[in-house]
Formats: C-alpha cells, structure tokens, sequence
C-alpha cells in the first residue's frame, strides 16, 4: 500500500470531468481542475494550480480517456503526476449505492459490476461515474480506487424514514425507497457544525440545508441523518433550480392521462423545466432576487415558493430531531444568499430560531454564526467541501486497509 499523502478526486459527468488533487497533511490543492464537452466539439480543460494561475487547453475530447489523459498531463507540468509516488489512491464521486453500498468501497471488479446493476435507478449518473472509474483504473491499475457515494450518510436513516407506504413487495422488487443524495456534503457540513459549536457531533442535532442548483434538506441526529428530503431519485424535496421537488403522484398520471404528455415528456418537464425555471424563467436565484426587488410577480412567486418549501422542512426536521442544536446553510445559495436565509427563518422565533441582519449580511468564504447571543438555536454559514469530504474517507479507508 502507498504512503503518499495525496489524493485525486474525480467526479465523472456524461460530457466532463472535474478534478482535484489534495494533500492529506493539510487539506490543501495542489490542483483542480474542469474538462467539459467530452464527445463534442469545442472540447475544454481549464486547469488551476497550486499557485492559482489558470491554464486552459482547447482540443476535442472524443471521450473520458482522452479528457483525463489531458489531466494527467497537466498534472505532470505541474510535478505531481498521476505516476507520482505520493498519491495514495483515487477517490470517485458515485451517485447511487443502493443498500448495499453505505460506506466508501475498494473498487473491484464485483464492485463494479454492481456499481452497474444500479443504473436504472441513476441513469443520468452512475454510467458516467462507472466511465471515470474505469479509464482511471487502466491509468493507473496498480493504485487503490475509492467509491464514496452520495447515498451514503443517508443510509442511517430509519426504515421508517426510508420506506414509501407502497406494496411492500412491488417496492422490494423494484428497490423503491428514499436513499437520498448530496451525501457527502451534508456528511462534512454536518461535523463542520458541530466543530463551529465546539462539540463533538455525536452531541449535536443539526438540521442541514444544502441549496444549490439543486437542493436538499437533512436531519442529522448525533452525526447519523436521520431523514433527509431528496428520496429514490434527486427530484423529491426541496424546490430547486429546474427541478419541481415535492409534488402530487397524481400530477403525473393528470399530464399523462388528461394532458397527453408521454412519460418522458413529464420526466424532462420535473426535472429539467421546474421549479424556479418553471415559475419565472429564471434558475438563477440571484436573478430571481433582483428581480422581485423590482417588482416582478412571477419572480415573487418563484421566491415565496421556493421560502415556503424550504421553511415546511425546517419545520418538519425540527419535529423529528425534537431537539435542535443548529441550522447550516451551504452550496452556492446557501452560501451566499444573505435575503434566503432571512426569509427562510423569519417568523421563527417561539422555536429559539432567529438571524442577525447584520452577521447575516457579511461575506465570507469561513464558517460564521449567523444567529444573535440569545438564540437557542445557532443558526451558521457553513461552506461545503465536498471534494474533502471524499479524499478523507478514501484516504483513511486505504489506509485502514494497509
């Protein structure tokens, strides 16, 4: 087994590639990097390293092999190639795990396969996380190769949490059940709280919204999220940017049925032309703010709604930890959106949740308090790492395995 201290992170998409290249002693990059239009024309690595200088390569990618070749070459300029002797393993993002897969695993060929066996239940994610997994594995054959899943932290959720009320066999056969995703973040918030309280995390309860893009909400119980909003799939939960969250089963079968639409015309409408999209036109929330600012009803709209889902799970995740330590908010949104996170927790007051205008308003990329001295619930800022997250849990897996 390697005792290099670096790993490389990678996170596969159907036409990219994003990288980063960190060293366990510190936590700190010693590159990152984005290639994106794999298999199309225009083709574009756009690399930054430790000295933060940004270098981009344009030539086409005909697939992931050729796009992390490229990576491996800037890498080399850089002198911390993927043959270099200080990398202690790869670690990949991988969208689903099912059951079975509730921890970061050694990629085997039986790992892979069942990585495999999952994609009817990830289809837009796990072929392209298996793609990167492989290519990765014939670079560099003789170097352990982590699987950390985004389904992961989620799978301590109680049965009852975890299951729909449907036939229990159909949805046995067909493994219907709520796994949840963004795991990885809501992991590495939740003990980031946790750390910004002073406490160990098997002492806190901290109610997590990670709102990006896409979005979603957690219960982490003692470090073990105990319910989180997203379920078989990323649409379930929070509104998002183009996604609809929660909405009737019945819609479904209405468009269907009523409206004519054919079901992946109603796949492609909730998770590609809903939610803020679908409400205003926009998905960019601060777009969407400005816009209200100025007078715009749909944007209102869109804004209200999208406060009032946020505000439910607030709610609802307070009831099932009965207590609450803590609200982070994280990702893009959640970071930087000084007016949702006041409007999420307004009127929240009887239940010890408030937020200081003025902590509320300043910008930075540390973890801050966001709540006055007299809060009883602490309200934070918490930036996300999810790239740390997974260069962790596969370095200390590699090395328990030594």
């Amino acid at each position: 087994m390697s005792e290099g201290t670096r790993v490389l992170v990678l996170n596969a998409g159907s036409s990219s590639v994003k990288y980063q290249l960190i060293d366990m002693l510190d936590g700190s990059r010693l590159a990152s990097g984005l290639a994106e239009r794999i298999g199309e024309p225009g083709g574009r690595l756009v690399h930054t390293p430790r000295d933060g200088v940004k270098r981009e390569v344009r030539q086409v990618f005909p697939d992931h092999a050729a796009a992390l070749k490229a990576v491996a070459e800037e890498l080399t300029a850089d002198g911390v190639g993927l043959d270099s002797p200080e990398l202690a393993a790869i670690g990949h993002r991988v969208v689903h795990g099912g059951k079975r897969f509730t921890a970061p695993t050694l990629i085997t060929d039986e790992v892979l396969t069942e990585i495999r066996r999952l994609i009817p239940v990830a289809p837009l994610h796990n072929p392209a996380n298996i793609t990167g997994i492989e290519v990765a594995r014939h670079l560099r054959p003789d170097l352990p190769q982590v699987a950390v899943f985004d389904t992961a932290f989620h799978a301590g959720m109680p049965e009852y949490a975890a299951r729909y009320a449907i036939d229990k066999a159909v949805a046995d056969q067909h493994r219907v059940r709520r796994y949840g995703f963004h795991g990885t973040s809501h992991q590495y918030v939740s003990r980031a709280t946790a750390a910004l309280l002073g406490k160990d995390p098997a002492e806190v309860n901290v109610i997590v919204l990670h709102l990006g893009n896409g979005g979603s909400a957690s219960a982490v119980a003692g470090g073990v999220c105990v319910d989180t909003s997203m379920g078989l799939t990323p649409l379930e939960g929070l509104v998002m940017g183009t996604r609809s969250g929660d909405v009737d089963p019945g819609v479904v079968f209405h468009l269907h049925r009523v409206g004519g639409l054919s079901i992946d015309e109603i796949d492609d409408l909730l998770n590609r032309r809903s939610g803020l999209l679908g409400l205003c036109g926009d998905n960019d929330m601060r777009e969407i703010m400005r816009r209200a600012q100025e007078g715009d009803a749909d944007a209102r709209l869109a804004f209200d709604t999208y406060i009032h889902r946020l505000r439910k799970y607030i709610g609802g995740y307070y009831a099932v930890l009965g207590r609450v330590d803590a609200i982070a908010f994280t990702a893009g949104v959640g970071e930087n959106a000084a007016p949702v996170r006041a409007a999420a927790t307004a009127g929240l007051e009887e239940l010890g949740i408030a937020v200081d205008a003025e902590l509320n308003s300043v910008r930075s990329g540390e973890a801050r308090v966001i709540s006055p001295a007299y809060s009883r619930v602490t309200v934070a800022v918490v930036p996300t790492d999810e790239e740390l997250e997974i260069a962790r849990q596969a370095f200390d897996l590699v090395h328990a395995a030594s």
